[in-house]
């Protein structure tokens, strides 16, 4: 049913990365042959979302160690160095500051060769387990849509912003495979329009019913049309399931509360962060020529001010549950999220 690529891979020599900024008129591939190219790669959103971005991270550490020609010490300093480089990308995403320890922690050997083996072999796992885990949010987030839904989301947490399947889309692409009649409505998600240019894309692709609505019809089609789900993703969740996802993702919970509609974040346990506070966040600001270019062409006047987070903050209060790949984390969202990992550590 999916036909999409893998959106990052590794082929011993070179990240191989689907251009996420031609779609949807082209599907292309940028290939990087080191490891400043993949930092550009993740900070200019030729890769985007969450899942994705922790794969290249960990997939770039392992192209400096397929190329690195000196002594252990030598490749140690220059992997911390990397790490570096690949940390100060994007600061929101928690799955790329997970990605680089777990590269790094497995950065263990006697000689150069032993480190290299043991760092591509977790990069390589950590994109395999992504789908994976994937497929796990699929099987048990779909039972949520039934016959005759209209399922709406935000940005891009699908396919193309994971190794492969998705996070949001899974419990669709699931839901789909088992033969369930329902539509998804898309939310452009400006200014990037990753839901207009990407998810509408890649669900039209898959055979989905899709139908895309600009930011500020959420209301409206929650009103008058009727909505039956929200999922969305989650680019960091905190230890109470405080959720940090696109901009836009907030005002949507509180529509989402007001009519009644469920609101479900889907996201691995790698985007949990559970050592953090809200006040140790750092929302990502980007560029303001996201905002007030289109195509090239300005639609704000010269001179005005232009403030452009690329993430908001969901409060617990909003969020019906988590779909993660070990279950479906239920109110209230602590208690929940404390128990989840505590089954973790304990199998």
């Amino acid at each position: 049913m999916i036909d999409l690529p893998r959106t990052v891979d590794f082929d011993g020599r070179k990240v191989i990365l689907v251009d996420q900024r031609k779609l949807p008129e082209d599907l292309v591939f940028f290939e990087c042959e080191d490891v400043e190219c993949v930092a550009f790669a993740i900070k200019n959103m030729v890769v985007r979302g969450a899942p994705a971005i922790g794969a290249t991270a960990a997939f770039g550490l392992a192209l400096v160690a397929s190329k690195f020609e000196g002594g252990r010490d030598e490749l140690l300093k220059e992997l911390r160095r990397a790490a570096e480089l690949l940390r100060s990308t994007r600061p929101t995403a928690y799955n790329l500051f997970w990605a680089i320890n777990r590269v790094l922690e497995g950065a263990k050997g006697s000689s150069p060769d032993e480190i290299r083996e043991k760092i591509i072999g977790e990069a390589r796992r950590i994109a395999e387990e992504d789908v994976e885990n994937n497929k796990m949010i699929g099987e048990l987030g779909y039972r949520l849509i039934r016959d005759g839904y209209r399922v709406m989301t935000i940005c891009n947490a699908g396919s193309l912003a994971t190794v492969w399947y998705g996070t949001a889309t899974a419990p669709m692409y699931r839901a789909y495979e088992e033969g369930i009649k329902f539509e998804v409505v898309a939310l452009e998600t400006r200014p990037v329009l990753q839901g207009a240019r990407i998810t509408a894309f890649e669900l039209s692709r898959a055979g989905i019913p899709v139908k895309l609505i600009v930011d500020g019809a959420a209301g409206y089609a929650m009103s008058e049309l009727g909505v039956d789900l929200v999922i969305t993703g989650a680019d960091r969740v905190l230890r109470d399931g405080t959720t940090y996802n696109k901009i836009g993702t907030y005002s949507l919970s509180i529509l989402a509360k007001e009519h009644g509609v469920p609101f479900y974040v889907a996201a691995p346990t790698s985007t949990f962060d559970l050592n953090s506070g809200p006040e140790d966040v750092k929302i990502e600001m980007r560029d303001p020529k996201e905002v007030a270019f289109i195509g090239g062409r300005r639609i704000a006047p010269e001179g005005v001010d232009v403030i452009n987070p690329a993430f908001d903050r969901t409060p617990p209060s909003n969020i019906t549950g988590i779909i993660t790949e070990k279950g479906i984390v239920e109110r209230p969202l602590d208690e929940g999220i404390r128990g989840l990992f505590s089954r973790s550590r304990g199998a």
